[in-house]
């Protein structure tokens, strides 16, 4: 989309467009944009318009029904903070003293927008014309023009003398591919002047991909891994006046029409004890792996590692716990595929899920190999214990 197509989109005539493209997403594109052109809508705006319908439809799950009038692209939306955990972040800033707030690397708002739902006056930069214009645009469909404001141009010019608190989330793909960047110092802006940023205002927050190596992490920075329903969606470093404890990770659960939050927190430096397989297995959250807080969790437990390089927990009795999934151990074999094979051909069990941790088989491949048939279910671990190829079986503890 250029200037000129999202210009069209908000004429009178590209609002209706947008309005009967909405109805026809999530259908046959090819019969979508048919449907346009017989109502009279020309063809380079019904384009736009079904592109913006499709991208709003998938933008639903981030930011609930506001997703309705908002203006997105691909590579925007896959780098926007989910509504719930920028709302989050923004209750934490205003907590914190924050009031004005320089949002560097903007994108298409949705952290600007949480920070001024939150009263706190919001700054924008974004370099990519388009993406600076979209981002403006929503402000106005959310009634938040007067807080935040967004200008065009290069984040490292922005004079953050100008507020009292910074976020950056940099840019993480590569320009016109759209390819992930995975090494930080090739972010935009530059991971040396992201990482500066803390020296020049002390309240600054600075989104990061969940794989950032601990390496990287500045020096008295809290570094917070962030998981919605099971998925490790972002990483966040909180600098300077900010940070409160070295890593967190932090997990929203969707229950119903409610949102639960859970924190567990710790230096990240400590490890578990290590014992052999016992009657009950955790698996850690992903958020609790990455922020190196297995062994913060296996004293929450009681529990131990069957193998040093291996986050499976171990434990003699099941406890509730919001940060991993637990399973109930009913066989412990060395990895073998014909005992395997014939252990669930004398159980019945024809499905099985397959979780793996430290083992290079395919879970795909062991399936098919496994030629499974009968009515009951199991759940299959690959892992090590010990150093030793393991397979544990067992089922799900509710």
């Amino acid at each position: 989309m250029d200037l000129d197509q999202l210009a069209a989109l908000r004429t009178p005539e590209g609002s209706a467009a947008l309005t009967a493209a909405a109805g026809l997403a999530g259908g046959d594109p090819l019969a979508a944009a048919s449907a346009l052109r017989a109502a009279g809508v020309p063809p380079t705006l019904a384009a736009a318009a079904l592109t913006q319908a499709e991208l709003r439809h998938r933008a639903v799950g981030k930011f609930g029904p506001a997703a309705a009038a908002m203006f997105l692209t691909r590579p925007g939306l896959e780098q926007a903070t989910r509504r719930v955990v920028a709302d989050r972040r923004a209750a934490r800033l205003h907590a914190a003293g924050v009031r004005t707030l320089a949002d560097l690397g903007c994108g298409l708002g949705a952290d600007a927008l949480a920070a001024a739902r939150a009263g706190i006056r919001v700054y924008g930069v974004e370099a990519d014309p388009v993406t600076a214009e979209m981002a403006a645009a929503n402000a106005e469909a959310a009634g938040l023009a007067d807080l935040f404001t967004v200008e065009c141009g290069d984040a490292t010019a922005f004079d953050v003398s100008r507020v009292d608190g910074v976020f950056c989330d940099p840019a993480r793909r590569t320009t016109g591919t759209g390819r992930r960047i995975f090494d930080p110092r090739a972010y935009s802006p530059p991971w040396n002047f992201v990482t500066g940023l803390a020296e020049r205002v002390p309240r600054t927050v600075v989104k990061v991909a969940p794989g950032l190596d601990h390496g990287l992490i500045p020096a008295g920075a809290e570094a917070e891994w962030v998981g919605v329903d099971g998925d490790l969606v972002e990483a966040a470093l909180w600098c300077g006046a900010l940070a409160e404890v070295p890593r967190r990770a932090t997990l929203y659960r969707q229950r119903g029409i409610e949102t639960h939050r859970h924190q567990l927190s710790g230096s990240g430096a400590d490890e578990a004890p290590v014992g052999p397989p016992r009657r009950y297995l955790y698996d850690p959250d992903p958020a609790v792996v990455r922020a190196h807080l297995v062994a913060e969790l296996a004293g929450e437990l009681d529990a131990t590692l069957g193998d040093p390089s291996i986050a499976y927990l171990y434990a003699d009795h099941p406890t509730h716990t919001p940060y991993a999934r637990c399973l109930e151990i009913t066989d412990v074999l060395p990895f073998s595929l014909k005992r395997l094979r014939t252990l669930l051909r004398e159980r019945r069990v024809g499905r099985v899920e397959i979780l793996k941790r430290g083992s290079a088989l395919t879970p795909e491949q062991l399936r098919r190999d496994l030629r499974l048939a009968g009515g009951e279910a199991a759940s299959l671990v690959l892992t090590r214990v010990a150093g030793a190829p393991t397979v544990l079986i067992g089922r799900p503890v509710d």
